[in-house]
């Protein structure tokens, strides 16, 4: 694995290392001492699947408060996406500032996002597929988000080829609160 990391503090992306012959290739995808020696939270505790019928869904912008702070390593592994991580840390130097990144079966990269980030996704190609790896298990109380368009964090996000889809509660997450 190749690990690169982003403008955000502790948000990595990290690719694979193929080892190919005629029958095809192998490669390891998580390896906690590596996860472990970057200082990222090497633990898996909940893995979770996202399918998604149609390019321009939206999800997110979801994270969950402390002390319920949750990690997350995310892969594509059908189809596209354009992932977002927020940094909500307010002791970050990078505090209210965004990076996304290109996932795709094809490129075969993940996205480790770790707690204190809100995190969110656009769908690039029909029949898409998400896995999540959690390093800590989903508390329904816990559970807040970000709006996807919130003038603060001015995310870019890429046009939708049709229109956006966005839950109804993906739509009503009020203004940030600075």
């Amino acid at each position: 694995m190749r690990f690169t990391q982003t403008p955000l503090p502790g948000v990595w992306v990290v690719e694979l290392d193929l080892l190919a012959d005629e029958r095809g290739w192998f490669a390891r995808s998580f390896d906690a001492e590596e996860f472990q020696a970057r200082g990222l939270n090497p633990a898996v505790v909940q893995c979770n699947t996202s399918f998604n019928a149609r390019s321009g869904t939206l999800r997110g912008m979801h994270y969950q408060a402390e002390p319920h702070g949750e990690s997350k390593l995310v892969r594509c592994v059908r189809g596209a996406i354009f992932d977002v991580a927020v940094d909500l840390r307010p002791d970050s130097p990078t505090y209210r500032r965004w990076h996304g990144v290109e996932l795709s079966a094809g490129n075969r990269c993940a996205f480790y996002i770790p707690a204190g980030l809100a995190h969110g996704l656009q769908i690039l190609a029909d029949d898409c597929e998400v896995l999540y790896q959690m390093g800590r298990r989903y508390v329904p109380e816990a559970a807040r988000g970000v709006r996807w368009d919130d003038p603060v964090f001015e995310i870019e996000w890429p046009a939708p080829h049709g229109a956006r889809i966005i839950s109804e509660k993906d739509r009503a997450y009020p203004d940030f609160q600075l």
